[in-house]
């Protein structure tokens, strides 16, 4: 008899890195839907331990002996082919799912809103779990980092819509067939993976083809021009809506959003939409997750009422306290020059006394490629210290001569006299710190890599 309410009863999956933002949440859905999880994680964490706390088994350290001789092992690209895990179970025919393959699968359960993008996918992602959660709507979710006002990056939820966050880095979006597709902005990153903008661009067209009923773009010409042909309306409007080859198309935009150091304040089809998140990228992302929650059959007055109260999610411009001194600090993924400066001018609208930008460079190939824009974004602080990369997949020694000081560099010669600190480790910049945050200022410790690390000492130990 099939379990309706646990269709992967009986099967059994083993995650090789199951602690990483992706992965934890697919283990914790593929739990809620019956199936048996294991997984292993070359260090402990958070994640880690609410994988147990539902009931899978996570360990810490790759070995062979913690695969099940009967599950399928699940992947990410960050898990090279010779991890003992993989190994075992390639030499034993087992089953290999990348994770994109099994998110397709869970995708294919449920309605499917997806949401893509260079900058803004884990926000966005995040709004419209919130305000649909707001309107009663309960539906299932993977998110990139975690939506606090669930506490997790992911659940099952009783509603009959899914909403993820679709990773182009490796193109893995590519294996998603969503209802609504929702696209933020398209620029050139994950060099490893890119070419060109063109090829950037062909990744998002291709993506866009594959959405049922919706498609959600910024009202950028560059934007509109991805759109499938069928789809593409005659001329864009802001929050317009079209209807062509039975797939609405959305053009968004705000206009003169309002920024304060209470947060953001917009007009969305003559709602008035408030924010507590800072920054004008804030009011872009709330748009395109609003009209995602129209399309999904919400009800846009409640839907922008219900985000009035999102507090953003993990490591989005999240507070992490303050110093001893009554400096406040902050923690942000942005690990690309557009969102550096996104972020900067966000703390610029709490109105600080100085803003301190703490930056990790996150990859060589991308601080390579982009060493001289993050420097001109930096150089919009006041304090700037850049540390080393974290190099995460890459080998330093593929890339020689990369390194932090290329940014930092680049960020003092366009400072105009303002301080530039090269402080390769933690211990390098937790004294410099310290010694200069005062109360007023913004400290943001910002990057993809463990900088967050570094901001809970700042705020721990001061």
């Amino acid at each position: 008899m099939t379990d309706h309410k646990h269709p992967w009863a009986g099967r059994r999956l083993h995650f090789v890195g199951i602690g990483g933002a992706g992965m934890s949440g697919l283990a914790f859905v593929s739990q809620a839907l019956g199936a048996g999880v294991s997984g292993s994680d070359r260090a402990d964490s958070p994640a880690l331990m609410r994988l147990r706390e539902a009931g899978c088994k996570a360990v810490v350290g790759h070995d062979a002996a913690n695969v099940p001789a009967d599950a399928e092992v699940v992947y990410s690209t960050a898990v090279p082919e010779d991890n003992p895990e993989r190994a075992i179970a390639r030499g034993r025919r087992q089953v290999e799912l990348h994770r994109a393959d099994l998110l397709a699968e869970i995708t294919s359960l449920r309605r499917c809103i997806a949401v893509t993008g260079t900058h803004g996918k884990t926000t966005t992602t995040s709004m419209i779990v919130h305000a649909l959660r707001g309107c009663g709507m309960d539906p299932g979710y993977l998110v990139g980092g975690d939506v606090r006002s669930t506490g997790s990056n992911a659940g099952w939820g009783t509603g009959e819509w899914v909403v993820v966050e679709a990773d182009e880095s490796d193109r893995s979006l590519l294996k998603l067939h969503p209802d609504v597709a929702v696209l933020t902005n398209a620029e050139l990153d994950h060099h490893a993976t890119y070419a060109s903008q063109a090829d950037v661009d062909d990744t998002f067209r291709a993506f866009l083809t594959r959405a049922a009923e919706g498609i959600v773009v910024w009202d950028r010409l560059e934007l509109t021009a991805l759109v499938p042909r069928g789809a593409a309306p005659n001329k864009t409007t802001v929050a317009g809506a079209i209807t062509a080859a039975a797939v609405e198309l959305i053009a968004y935009d705000v206009r003169d959003p309002q920024l304060d150091a209470d947060g953001v304040r917009f007009e969305w089809r003559g709602i008035e939409v408030r924010l507590q998140v800072p920054g004008a990228h804030n009011a872009l992302n709330a748009a395109a997750a609003l009209e995602a929650c129209r399309l999904a059959g919400a009800d846009p007055g409640q839907a922008a009422r219900a985000l009035a109260d999102f507090q953003g999610a993990g490591r989005r411009f999240e507070r992490l306290g303050t110093t001893s001194t009554g400096a406040e600090v902050y923690d942000d993924y942005a690990h690309h020059p557009t969102e550096v400066a996104a972020t900067i001018a966000a703390a610029r609208t709490l109105q600080p006394r100085r803003v301190v930008a703490v930056f990790q460079p996150h990859l060589y190939s991308r601080t390579r490629a982009l060493a001289r824009d993050f420097g001109r974004a930096l150089a919009k602080a006041d304090i700037v210290v850049v540390l080393d990369v974290y190099k995460a997949r890459e080998r330093a020694e593929d890339f020689p001569g990369v390194d932090g000081k290329l940014i930092a560099d680049a960020a003092a010669d366009l400072a105009n006299g303002r301080t530039v600190a090269w402080l390769p480790g933690f211990d390098d910049a937790y004294p410099f710190l310290a010694a200069q945050l005062r109360e007023g200022d913004v400290c943001l410790a910002m990057g993809a890599g463990d900088v967050d690390e570094l901001g809970r000492r700042l705020v721990s130990q001061s």
